[in-house]
């Protein structure tokens, strides 16, 4: 057994050796020649910082889209109507959809807030595109939505001055109004808009609230609303032919969105006659629902940018590559040196190959910094969140550190069959150590 030990310790120290040794050699390397070094760097520093760049603004996209629909949707709202959708339908789709689902009609909340309404909260929800004047000036493409009292509780719609309107207010028909900031700037560059007018369609609209900033979405402003009772849209723009409807259940029920959800379409599907095993006649929207789309188009964006990015990390393995080619060229005498002392093939593979390995990983690390530090310089720049996530991290550290093995091991393999200086054409008696120092001077 002490036989085994001392072997096993002598295998281990030996090893250890070799490698530390392997190390310092491919570090002096580097050290002897930095600049060219750091060009060698350079190309997996760009790899990694657009690689951890990317990933920071997918992250970023992704938490943007998410809490901006939770303030325009809701988290732990749904929608009812007879055409529900995310992302684009093609024209087929949507008569089918047409064909099938039943429109939504005032007399079906009804239905909803007779049967359901005790545990449940319902607003119905139109939206018309309009222009609005204030004085001489003109706000084009406000969206007009009529809606009810309720409507803060079931969805986050905050005022950040004055207030949503009441159902009191609703009830009597008034012409009261939330508008979006975008209108506040537009209108009202100082001083408050609570207590003025707007001109709606000939109407004049007494503005009751401010609706907190939202920013945009799907390209387009979501601060240029108008909230009106939808009893006074009703009357400036019409009946309504077909409805959405925001639901959620009442708080003080402790039901989940998916029993409200399940509660509603058991009532609406007697309501509109749906027969019992076929698919509902009608369309609902989760904020699941959007936050799976947003995600499916963020994973898109990232299958399809995230390997064009790592591009540039395999020029920076290219790069390593013909650098390493020079450097053994260059190291012939060194290398035959050190055969000639008594290295073997694995002794010249190990060093060479940590030296494109260190390389590759310090460009990786620096490259990291880069990154992390140019998504934060952004962030601050344009008031956007975008988070640097350990996955890309771990991604670009990875395939950096990877680029190094598979860079480094042909030139390594180069070096390492490369035939050992021969000096039986030196003095025999010269020793080991003047033939070292001969061929070093020469």
């Amino acid at each position: 057994m002490g036989r085994v030990a001392r072997g096993s310790n002598y295998f281990m120290k030996k090893s250890w050796y070799k490698l530390s040794t392997a190390f310092e050699l491919a570090l002096s390397s580097i050290m002897a020649h930095k600049l060219r070094s750091f060009l060698t760097l350079l190309g997996v520093i760009i790899g990694v910082s657009s690689v951890v760049l990317v990933g920071a603004a997918i992250e970023g996209l992704g938490n943007y889209a998410n809490q901006t629909t939770s303030k325009a949707f809701g988290s732990e709202s749904f929608l009812i109507a007879q055409i529900a959708n995310v992302g684009k339908m093609t024209r087929k789709e949507r008569a089918e959809k047409l064909r099938v689902n039943k429109e939504i009609r005032p007399e079906d909340l009804a239905y909803l807030r007779a049967t359901t309404g005790d545990q449940m909260l319902y607003s119905p929800y139109r939206n018309k595109i309009e222009d609005v004047k204030y004085k001489e000036q003109t706000f084009e493409n406000a969206s007009i939505i009529g809606t009810a009292a309720v409507l803060p509780e079931i969805r986050e719609v905050i005022t950040t001055e004055g207030r949503f309107f009441t159902e009191q207010e609703e009830q009597n028909r008034q012409f009261v109004c939330i508008i979006g900031t975008d209108i506040v700037d537009k209108f009202f560059e100082t001083g408050s808009p609570i207590g003025k007018s707007l001109i709606i369609r000939g109407y004049s609209f007494l503005i009751v609230g401010v609706q907190e900033k939202l920013g945009n979405a799907g390209g387009r402003s979501q601060d240029v609303s108008v909230y009106i009772p939808d009893a006074a849209f009703t009357r400036i723009i019409g009946p309504a032919r077909s409805l959405s409807i925001f639901a959620r259940p009442r708080p003080e029920t402790g039901l989940t969105l998916e029993q409200g959800l399940d509660i509603t379409r058991s009532a609406l599907r007697t309501r509109l006659k749906t027969r019992p095993g076929k698919p509902d006649n009608f369309d609902f929207l989760t904020p699941d629902s959007i936050r799976a789309f947003i995600d499916q188009i963020l994973g898109v964006i990232g299958a399809v940018i995230v390997p064009v990015t790592m591009i540039s990390l395999i020029v920076g393995g290219i790069v390593i590559m013909n650098i390493m080619l020079v450097s053994v060229t260059e190291r012939t005498r060194e290398i035959g040196i050190r055969k000639s002392l008594g290295a073997r093939q694995g002794d010249i593979l190990l060093q060479f190959l940590i030296e494109a390995v260190f390389l590759s990983v310090m460009g990786g690390l620096m490259g990291l910094g880069v990154g992390y530090a140019a998504a934060k310089g952004l962030s601050i720049a344009f008031g956007v969140d975008l988070e640097v996530t350990p996955f890309y991290v771990f991604l670009s550290v990875f395939v950096s550190s990877t680029v190094g093995v598979v860079s480094g091991w042909y030139p390594a393999r180069i070096a390492a069959r490369l035939d050992p200086v021969s000096y039986t054409h030196l003095r025999a008696h010269e020793t080991k150590a003047n033939l070292v120092c001969r061929l070093l001077l020469e």
